[in-house]
């Protein structure tokens, strides 16, 4: 809807909506500029905490993927106008958690009633406006490298539906309360080439690696044996437990995709699963792949790589 609106021209506007990126990015002077970002949505696990957990390690994460450092945020609440306040006051609590964590200044929000809970920020970050990271600027050569498994859309499915078991859920909501902070911190410092960059969330892998290669005109391979997976994810899929969004991501981004070789259905679905405060995606220099990876590994961040950037060619996204 955006892309029917009349174009706005600002010099200082260094990232805007024209590539769907995770984040704005607004030049402030030569050597600061502004990260902003919003992000909130309906519960998606049983204790108010946790999904106030959740929902702050969701909102910051556009920011990491800019290669951004939080500063504040302003809190977005739906709540019914009869429910039990309690509720609403973990589920602040448990934001505040994570904010604290990252170092980020809760300094407000806004609410409204509502008959479904809905809960996110708006964020702001800084950065320096030449070391800003974006998903449309992976070149041929480099290769992809994802920080979190994925899962969590298929196991927030089982969850609704009362099927999980325990162990899928604790490693479902230990990777949705994970900030990136350690991922995007490891790859910063170490001065490593990253090119590009994209948090996986909603659209699911595929439809981020589409958005990598239609942004850098280049086409994308993965090795889908690679791709790692929270437990429980496949036995998700096999059990039906799909998401809406799931289908979705499916129908849009899958007539862009190439399977080569014996990937199976189960995998193939995993790659369109919606992820919420999915992990890091990027793509980095061939020769710093090896070290980046290591310095991600002694950061505590379970990195992987999982595929390479090629020229732009058809298939756009080749799944071997």
């Amino acid at each position: 809807m955006l892309g029917k609106l009349a174009r706005q021209h600002d010099p200082n506007v260094l990232v805007g909506f024209d590539t769907a990126d995770d984040a704005g990015v607004y030049k402030i002077s030569a050597d600061q500029a502004l990260v902003q970002t919003v992000d909130f949505f309906t519960p998606i696990v049983d204790d108010p905490y946790t999904f106030g957990q959740i929902a702050a390690t969701n909102s910051l994460s556009d920011v990491y993927a800019m290669g951004g450092r939080p500063l504040s945020a302003l809190a977005i609440v739906c709540f019914p106008e009869k429910g039990d306040l309690e509720i609403l006051e973990r589920i602040l609590a448990g934001g505040l958690s994570k904010m604290m964590e990252a170092r980020c200044a809760v300094v407000g929000g806004h609410s409204v009633r509502d008959p479904e809970i809905k809960f996110g920020y708006a964020v702001t970050g800084m950065i320096h406006p030449e070391r800003v990271w974006t998903n449309s600027t992976a070149r041929a050569g480099d290769r992809l490298i994802l920080t979190k498994a994925l899962g969590t859309g298929v196991i927030s499915t089982a969850i609704k539906r009362g099927e999980a078991r325990e162990a899928w859920i604790d490693a479902a909501t230990n990777s949705m309360t994970t900030l990136n902070a350690r991922a995007a911190e490891a790859a910063i410092h170490g001065n490593f080439h990253v090119h590009a960059a994209t948090d996986i969330t909603g659209f699911g892998l595929i439809g981020h690696l589409r958005e990598v290669a239609l942004g850098g005109n280049v086409s994308l391979r993965i090795g889908s044996r690679r791709v790692p997976l929270l437990e429980g994810a496949l036995e998700c899929v096999r059990s039906g437990f799909i998401p809406g969004g799931l289908r979705s991501n499916r129908d849009f981004a899958e007539c862009l995709v190439g399977y080569e070789g014996d990937v199976t259905e189960d995998i193939k679905t995993m790659l369109f699963d919606p992820q919420t405060a999915g992990g890091l995606l990027l793509s980095v220099a061939s020769e710093d792949a090896n070290a980046l990876t290591a310095a991600l590994q002694t950061a505590g961040v379970a990195a992987v790589e999982i595929g390479e950037v090629l020229p732009q060619g058809k298939p756009l996204i080749r799944v071997s």
